[in-house]
């Protein structure tokens, strides 16, 4: 029993050599711990009072510093907790929360770094623990992260940029298709029904004869379906409901229009005084249900549909929920589900937050999106 033989061995030491013991102990854990660890790395070695022990010359000269003068001195100089350090250092409660790291990558740059001249970088670490009955040596394992956190810095300003250039671009079409839309309508539609009236009065025509009148009425047959095939393309490109009625009364056509050729429940639950909106939120969320719609009627097989739309504050929440087959996570991250990526990139082009997946309560799929009404924060 060595543990138990130490044990006594300690207490029949002199306090002074006792204390020595234990220190040569929790060195040698350290050597041991270090030993396996690259001479390149940056680490420090701190003891249960979070005291640096060891620090080794990559460590030091990461903070500006020296290993002898880094000794004794306490890790909270070094590694902020945040901001709120820069004018104390107060002792972490519990390393391995608070560092965050045990193995955990702080890629977020939550943890800073202080050098000794009091530059502050951002950092990440790892961390060891070993424990024995002279107490708690931890090493820790730091590298700077100033040129991963600029390019990640990079990378967000491109993807701002990117949702910038992709709204624009939507709206650049919205007003396209409201523009090619008015003109099927106010011209082309005008022409094809100034035309079937001029057929009406020559069908009236006294010497009209039995073959001409026949073929008359094929041609009047002919003019309704182009005006039909007209309105349809038009109403494609931009819902007359929409700009004539608001987005309630352009949902509920929508509704309508699906019933019309798919058999299943479909409940649009919404209040027209919640549909107040400007243009450019009421074409988002028409074509993000009109989106969802078309992906229910493609993939789903779904017999029940509910879509609630209220406002909870300065926040408008949609609920899009079937209960078809549902979607997977294979399915969420396939290249080619460009129509889930052009709702999400509306949304995102809103300042607001979407979520799509299994839908507990009817059993297919469920898509929560909060857009923010006046300027707002969504709650993510």
């Amino acid at each position: 029993m060595p543990g138990r033989a130490r044990t006594g061995l300690l207490r029949m030491l002199p306090l002074g050599l006792a204390a020595a013991y234990c220190l040569w102990r929790r060195l040698r854990a350290a050597r041991q711990q270090l030993a396996a660890i690259p001479a390149t790395e940056a680490t420090l070695t701190i003891d249960s009072e979070q005291a640096i022990v060891h620090a080794s010359a990559a460590a030091a000269t990461l903070f500006g510093s020296t290993p002898e003068a880094m000794r004794g001195m306490p890790l909270g100089h070094f590694i902020l907790r945040d901001l709120r350090s820069l004018d104390h250092t107060p002792p972490f409660l519990d390393l391995t929360q608070q560092l965050r790291l045990s193995g955990r990558r702080a890629t977020d740059a939550t943890l800073m770094g202080r050098r000794m001249d009091g530059a502050m970088f951002p950092l990440e670490g790892s961390l060891m623990a070993h424990s024995d009955h002279a107490g708690a040596i931890d090493t820790v394992l730091v590298r700077d992260i100033s040129a991963r956190k600029q390019v990640h810095e990079q990378l967000a300003r491109s993807f701002a940029q990117l949702r910038e250039l992709s709204s624009a671009l939507q709206t650049i079409r919205e007003e396209e298709r409201k523009h090619i839309a008015r003109e099927l309508h106010d011209d082309l539609g005008q022409l094809l029904a100034t035309l079937r009236v001029d057929l009406t009065l020559a069908r009236q025509h006294a010497d009209m004869t039995a073959p001409l009148l026949g073929q008359l009425r094929e041609m009047d047959g002919l003019l309704v379906t182009a005006i039909s095939s007209l309105r349809r393309i038009a109403s494609n490109l931009r819902p007359r409901a929409l700009d004539e009625g608001g987005l309630y009364f352009a949902l509920q056509r929508l509704r309508h229009d699906f019933l019309l050729r798919h058999a299943v429940h479909f409940e649009l639950l919404a209040d027209e005084g919640d549909l107040v909106l400007d243009d450019e939120r009421s074409t988002a969320i028409y074509r993000i249900v009109q989106e969802a719609l078309t992906n229910i009627a493609r993939h789903a097989e779904a017999s029940r549909i509910t879509i609630a739309l209220h406002r909870i504050d300065s926040i408008l929440a949609i609920t899009i929920q079937d209960d078809g087959r549902g979607i997977t996570d294979h399915d969420l991250e396939k290249a080619a589900s460009l129509g889930l990526l052009g709702m999400r990139e509306r949304v995102w082009g809103l300042n607001g937050s979407i979520q799509i997946g299994a839908d507990n309560e009817l059993g297919g799929t469920r898509i929560d999106i909060m857009l923010p009404m006046h300027g707002a924060t969504p709650p993510y």
